[in-house]
Formats: structure tokens, C-alpha cells, sequence
């Protein structure tokens, strides 16, 4: 008798049946390991961490080695592509990420096939980890999607407008529709070779990161999320990759089920706050994941085991992979992580 070495994941995204749903958690490298904590401190500029082929590597295989996770996800940053495209981008400490000036759509556009060759160092990454990864754990490359990352281009051009990137980004997308459409064409062209290069370098599924789609009334979603994400896969596949795509469409709410029917992605990731009857209807139409809220996952104790058994009832004759409904909180404590992978089963 012969044991596959085919990754839960890759089963569940080709619509098998597994004896449990495959576990993995956004941001499953960060803040929350002590190990990661002293990694991070030996490079202070987080862009030239996340370029550090080396130390990225190794932060994507911390959590592989404490919890055993069916799949890595390659540690990098959504906000790399603005810096390929020519966009000043850096983190402050305590605040987050900045951004400069918006560089011409043009300039750009002149650079977005390069996109790939110019964020190598997240190529060397994966490959780095492909090749100490056990073949039975799967490998994930991602990108944030063009509307999240436009949110952040535009909202780091004119920061006097309004607070916050989705505010000022969908004032753009009201008042200056064609320059926002502009800017998202350039950034489905550079994400679709960035993430082939990706691919290229050992990653066996891609994740679109779509952590801005909450809020947006229909006719939005449609022209800033799902035609993106359309023309998004449709260049990833015209540039040969084959490898199964995830869509994140965070806070899509009912509009999630449109997104599953009318984007070709392979699963559709669900956000915390998805009515657990919307993941089934979503459930018959491809594969889902999602969607454990990480505060509960903060708080622990019987709470938590109640709701991962509820997700269990609910989508566990599957497809479906089991994961947070946004990214891991930093003070999560190890022992709630090792609390839900033991509740399904997974350790």
C-alpha cells in the first residue's frame, strides 16, 4: 500500500473528500511566536526583511515546525508590488505603512512586466522553503489584489483628503473613476506576473488578498473587485500558470456567492462574519475556507471549541479548509492554536 504524498489542500481544491478539512492560518508567521519575535529583531526595516530570502524562508517555516500547518504561506508583504512599480513604501513603527507619491500610470505601466523579476528575492523565499518542506504540506504564494492595493497607492498620495485608505480610495473611485481603473489595469498586469513568477519558483496555490472588498455597494464591487479579480486570473492563466487560486474577498458578505459563480478561482475564502447558511450556498458552488473569528481564537477556552465544532457541522463534509476569518492577532497565545488544530484533528 502506497501513501500519498498529495497535500490535504490540494485534494480539497480539486473537490476530493479528506478525512478532515486541511488547517492553515493567515498570518501563521508573525508576531505571535516568540521565535518569529527574535528573528524580526535582527533586520529593523520590515521591506528588507520580507526581501531577506533567508530570514523570510525561515519565518514561513517557524510555524510549519511548532504546529505541523497542512501549508505554508510564503512571508511577504501585499505591499511589494507599489514598491516594484515604483512607489516609496515604508513601515513606521507603531503605525503601519506609508506610501509616497503615486508615480504616473504611465511610468508604471512601463514596469509591471518586470514585476516579477523586480520582488525575486519572494521566488528565492519559496524556493528556499519548497525545498525543506515535507511533500505532504503544500505551498502558498500570494498577492494582495488590485483594488486593496490601490487603496493604499491612492490614500498614500493625498492623505489630506480623508482618514484611512478605504475612505479616501473610494472618494477616487467616485470622483475619478477612469484615473482608479487606470491604476487597477496596471496593477492586474504587474500582480499576474508577479504571482507567475511566483508559481515558476515553487508555489502550488496562489491567494488573491481582497482585504478592502467590505462596504462597497454592489455596482462597486463589481467595477473595483470582481472584474479585477476576473481579468486578475484570466492574465495569470494567459501566462501559463496552472496552479489552483484562492480569492479572499474580505467582507463580500451575500456578495460572496456572485463572486464565486462569476470568478474563476478555484475557492473562495470566507471572512468572520459570513452566516454560516451563505458558506454552505457558497460551499455548493466551489470550494470555500475560512472563517474562525481570530479574536475568539484570542479569548480561547470553551467558546472557541464550540464555534470550531459549529464550523465542523457546517461545512465539514466539505470542500473546505479550515482557517481564520482574517489574519492571526500578535498576543494570541500558542496554546488556543494548539487547542483548535487538536479539536479537528490535526495534531
Amino acid at each position: 500500500m502506497t501513501v500519498s504524498n498529495t497535500p490535504l489542500l490540494l485534494k480539497v481544491l480539486a473537490g476530493e473528500a479528506t478525512p478532515r478539512p486541511p488547517v492553515w492560518f493567515m498570518r501563521q508567521a508573525g508576531r505571535y511566536l516568540p521565535e518569529y519575535r527574535a528573528l524580526r529583531a535582527t533586520t529593523p526595516d520590515f521591506i528588507s526583511f520580507c526581501l531577506d530570502p533567508e530570514k523570510a524562508a525561515e519565518a514561513t517555516l517557524q510555524p510549519m515546525r511548532r504546529f505541523g500547518f497542512d501549508a505554508a504561506i510564503v512571508f511577504a508583504d501585499i505591499l511589494l508590488i507599489p514598491r516594484a512599480l515604483g512607489q516609496d513604501v515604508w513601515f513606521e513603527a507603531g503605525e503601519g505603512p506609508r506610501l509616497g507619491t503615486l508615480p504616473p500610470v504611465e511610468a508604471m505601466r512601463d514596469q509591471t512586466a518586470d514585476a516579477g523579476e523586480a520582488l525575486k528575492q519572494v521566488g528565492q523565499t519559496l524556493s528556499i522553503v519548497r525545498g525543506q518542506l515535507e511533500p505532504h504540506r503544500a505551498l502558498i504564494g500570494f498577492a494582495g489584489a488590485p483594488w486593496t492595493v490601490a487603496t493604499y497607492m491612492l490614500d498614500g498620495e493625498a492623505r489630506s483628503i480623508g482618514k484611512g485608505e478605504r475612505a479616501q480610495a473610494r472618494t477616487y473611485a467616485y470622483s475619478e473613476p477612469e484615473k482608479v481603473a487606470a491604476l487597477l489595469d496596471v496593477l492586474v498586469e504587474a500582480t499576474a506576473h508577479y504571482l507567475k513568477m511566483q508559481a515558476d519558483a515553487g508555489a502550488q496555490v496562489l491567494k488573491i488578498f481582497e482585504s478592502w472588498a467590505e462596504g462597497l455597494p454592489e455596482d462597486l464591487f463589481e467595477s473595483l473587485v470582481l472584474k479585477p479579480h476576473q481579468a486578475l486570473v484570466k492574465r495569470v492563466r494567459e501566462l501559463g500558470v496552472t496552479v489552483p487560486l484562492i480569492g479572499f474577498p474580505r467582507g463580500s458578505a451575500a456578495l460572496a456567492e456572485r463572486y464565486a459563480s462569476e470568478c474563476d478561482v478555484q475557492a473562495v475564502a470566507l471572512d468572520t462574519a459570513c452566516p454560516l447558511e451563505v458558506g454552505r450556498r457558497v460551499q455548493a458552488i466551489k470550494p470555500i475556507q475560512g472563517a474562525l473569528d481570530p479574536l475568539l481564537l484570542r479569548a480561547g477556552g470553551l467558546m472557541l471549541d464550540r464555534r470550531v465544532d459549529q464550523l465542523l457541522d457546517a461545512w465539514g463534509q466539505g470542500p473546505w479548509i479550515f482557517n481564520l476569518g482574517h489574519g492571526i492577532l500578535p498576543d494570541v497565545p500558542i496554546a488556543h492554536v494548539e487547542q483548535v488544530l487538536k479539536r479537528i484533528g490535526a495534531q
